[in-house]
């Protein structure tokens, strides 16, 4: 009988030690598949809650992205492409840490986060990053390289931990690494990074009107207006030592960042987007900056396309050849078919000499020639826009 009841007591606390380990491994299992799971960190699938967002904003899971940084903000966000071609806001992530303060990066060592137009290759994602996972901005771009501007090695990463670059948690690296990597995967070569010190909103510019970055901030706002009057990231070129925004050299020239820029043109229907978005905010600029300076209200000259694009020719679309009216010879009535009289022959012996047109061949004043610059969007969300050799 004592056997029976010491067998019994050892049979319970095995059972005992099976519950509690059993306790033990669950909370480690739900943390394991928290972030790896089942997969590689740099395989983690896309959740199934964005792909619902996806979903119901007409967006493919493998269309391209484009990402905004805003420094004051201290936020990330992923941009994704349409089934209309243009871009809608995906998600807004918080960035854990950015180091430095507001401004562009300078030299190697000052510890500043990029501000700039930049773009990331699948050449510059890292899936064995001692930061969790990390791409590379690509800094310095051209324009930086032009300015004298040094760095490497400036990313987008984990850890929670800044040296000059953007640093996200790992669950939200991991995250945005995914959907970068599905737009690689569905044909994407590039996406476009806009790293910003702040919203560029009028109230944000005439808050920082006395900064010494203040001109350069300038010129990062013609490039925020272009997608925001589009929602299609702007073509980026650099010459002159700037950046330049949804322009075509006319004369087929080549971009140099350090050479003055050639003859530029810019698309209509760009060009009057990005208008319409400069007449909007020129009053609120105003209205704010004198309020400011504990001044009048001046009153504003209308804008104009040659004020709001200094230097840029407007490039009309070339118009359609007018097809000649056929009639449908099945549908004229018997009225229509009665013979009429020969054209008499001009009595102007000038006149007389001249060619009649031929009657397929175009009307007069209707030309085939000249300059025809699509403004639709391309596979990947890129401007349709005749090709122009790289940057320099």
């Amino acid at each position: 009988m004592s056997s029976l009841i010491a067998q019994s007591k050892r049979m319970l606390f095995s059972a005992r030690r099976i519950l509690l380990a059993s306790a033990v491994l669950v909370p480690l299992a739900a943390c394991q598949d928290g972030l790896d799971g089942a997969f590689p960190k740099a395989e983690r699938p896309i959740p199934e809650r964005l792909k619902g967002t996806m979903r119901a904003k007409g967006m493919g899971s493998r269309s391209p992205i484009m990402i905004r940084i805003f420094k004051e903000e201290d936020t990330l966000e992923v941009w994704k492409r349409k089934s209309t071609g243009r871009y809608d806001l995906l998600k807004s992530y918080e960035i854990c840490k950015w180091s430095g303060k507001l401004g562009p990066k300078h030299k190697e060592g000052d510890r500043q986060a990029p501000e700039g137009f930049y773009h990331v290759t699948p050449a510059l994602m890292n899936p064995n990053s001692s930061y969790y996972l990390s791409f590379n901005m690509g800094f310095p771009n051209s324009y930086d390289r032009s300015h004298g501007r040094t760095g490497s090695h400036l990313m987008i990463h984990g850890a929670c931990s800044s040296a000059g670059c953007y640093s996200m948690t790992d669950e939200l690296i991991s995250e945005i690494y995914a959907l970068a990597r599905e737009a690689f995967r569905g044909g994407q070569r590039s996406f476009q990074i806009q790293a910003y010190p702040f919203r560029m909103t009028p109230e944000n510019m005439v808050k920082h009107r006395d900064s010494k970055n203040y001109a350069f901030w300038e010129m990062l706002k013609e490039g925020y207006d272009h997608f925001e009057a589009t929602k299609i990231p702007p073509r980026v070129e650099v010459c002159g030592k700037r950046y330049n925004f949804n322009v075509v050299a006319r004369d087929g020239e080549r971009f140099s960042a350090r050479r003055s820029c050639p003859s530029l043109g810019m698309p209509e229907s760009l060009a009057l987007s990005y208008l319409d978005v400069k007449r909007k905010e020129a009053d609120v600029f105003e209205k704010l900056l004198a309020k400011k300076e504990d001044r009048d209200r001046r009153e504003l000259p209308p804008m104009t396309l040659a004020t709001a694009l200094p230097g840029i020719e407007v490039i009309k679309p070339e118009p359609k050849p007018v097809e000649p009216e056929i009639k449908d010879q099945k549908t004229e009535q018997p009225s229509d078919l009665v013979a009429q009289p020969k054209q008499q022959k001009p009595a102007d012996p000038v006149a007389a000499t001249l060619k009649p047109v031929p009657k397929d061949g175009p009307l007069p004043g209707v030309g085939t020639g000249g300059i025809t610059v699509p403004t639709g969007v391309g596979p990947a969300g890129s401007l349709a826009v005749p090709k122009t050799r790289p940057s320099g």
